[in-house]
């Protein structure tokens, strides 16, 4: 079972078509819809006691679904895999996590979801009365009728409750019922994985808007995210990145927020299959502009397993056998393969993934702690 990505704002299950992985994989692939934005996330609590997650819940609900009724299309409810990427890796993480998801899936796939920017429940009301209020729901006492009778357009954009690097999101949020803060982790075979250079994307987008990160102002965009911006400006000094502090800010955003963060709950976790996506020469890159080389970028991976309708993929035959290893790696899990591994996916193919901490630095992340 697929969940989009989209930062919970944007994005639909139809766009992933499925067919490499239900032909050359003979899996049942089920994609689909949750709700985004302010309808599947705000957390106003004028909506009820536990506000916020609906979303999330249709998620689990969608889980329910498939174990009730996939058996009548071929499938096993008992070798369910939740998988997702970006958001939708970070709903996987939820999901590992929740009450009401225990016993749903069998394993599960988590593609590069940054699965510690998870706001609190307390946060996410305090933003979402600001976001009533600036509507003009004010009185606590009528706020969610008030919020109800809003037009739609008006609530398009959405609360923003978490941030890395600039990057606003709302989402799923923990304390309550749903997602209590301390409980313990599903356990159940888990691939965990990322791209080589995740953030490359989220700039491209920023320059496309005239936000480059440019030598001058490479101290100031690291003082903006990170509290020892110094110490940061030291171990990724531009002068390592060809003189290019776009792929400097990047390269640090990547691995703080994606690379590390990922080793270190796969080293949390009991059954771990672990992957690093390294292939700059991806079809994805191809729908961005940059001044900057992208690499391997945040999305790099999906058209090595997936079809886009809007951006239809033309491999090379070394792409093409490197998506068809990712194919059967992927559904090989799911039908219960070994776990355990690491492999790196490279445009010569599939590789034993070695020295990832010390090509992202996790050693520094950790001593910042």
């Amino acid at each position: 079972m697929w969940l989009h990505g989209g930062a919970f704002l944007t994005g639909g299950g139809d766009r992933y078509g499925a067919a490499r992985l239900v032909e050359r994989g003979d899996a049942v692939v089920v994609t689909l819809n949750y709700r985004l934005g302010a309808l599947g996330f705000l957390a106003d609590p004028a909506l009820g006691p536990e506000p916020g997650n609906y979303g999330f819940l249709d998620q689990q609900q969608a889980l329910r679904w498939v174990r009730d009724n996939i058996e009548s299309f071929g499938g096993d409810p008992n070798q369910v895999t939740i998988a997702g990427e970006s958001a939708g890796g970070m709903s996987v993480c939820d999901h590992l996590v929740a009450p009401g998801s225990r016993g749903l899936f069998r394993a599960a796939i988590v593609q590069s979801g940054p699965c510690q920017a998870q706001a609190t429940l307390s946060a996410a009301e305090s933003k979402s009365v600001q976001y009533a209020a600036a509507r003009g729901c004010t009185d606590r006492r009528t706020a969610a009728e008030c919020l109800r009778a809003l037009p739609v357009r008006k609530l398009l954009a959405a609360p923003a409750y978490s941030s890395i690097a600039g990057i606003e999101m709302p989402g799923p949020v923990t304390g309550g019922s749903v997602l209590p803060g301390k409980v313990p982790a599903t356990p159940v075979p888990v691939m965990l994985g990322t791209t080589h250079d995740e953030f490359t994307y989220f700039l491209a987008e920023q320059a496309a808007a005239g936000r480059e990160v440019t030598r001058h102002g490479y101290p100031r965009a690291l003082a903006d995210v990170f509290p020892h911006a110094d110490a940061v400006a030291r171990e990724y000094p531009v002068d390592a990145f060809s003189g290019n502090a776009s792929l400097a800010y990047a390269a640090a955003v990547t691995d703080w927020a994606f690379a590390c963060p990922a080793a270190k709950l796969g080293s949390s976790l009991p059954s771990v299959s672990r992957y690093e996506f390294n292939d700059p020469t991806s079809p994805a890159a191809a729908a961005l502009r940059a001044p900057f080389p992208l690499g391997a970028t945040h999305t790099a991976e999906l058209p090595y397993l997936f079809d886009f309708a809007e951006q239809p993929t033309t491999f090379t035959p070394a792409q093409q056998r490197l998506a068809d290893r990712m194919v059967d790696d992927w559904t090989a899990f799911v039908r219960g393969g070994p776990t355990g591994q690491a492999v790196s996916y490279r445009p010569g193919g599939a590789e034993p993934l070695t020295g990832f901490a010390e090509d992202h630095h996790c050693g520094f992340w950790a001593s910042l702690r």
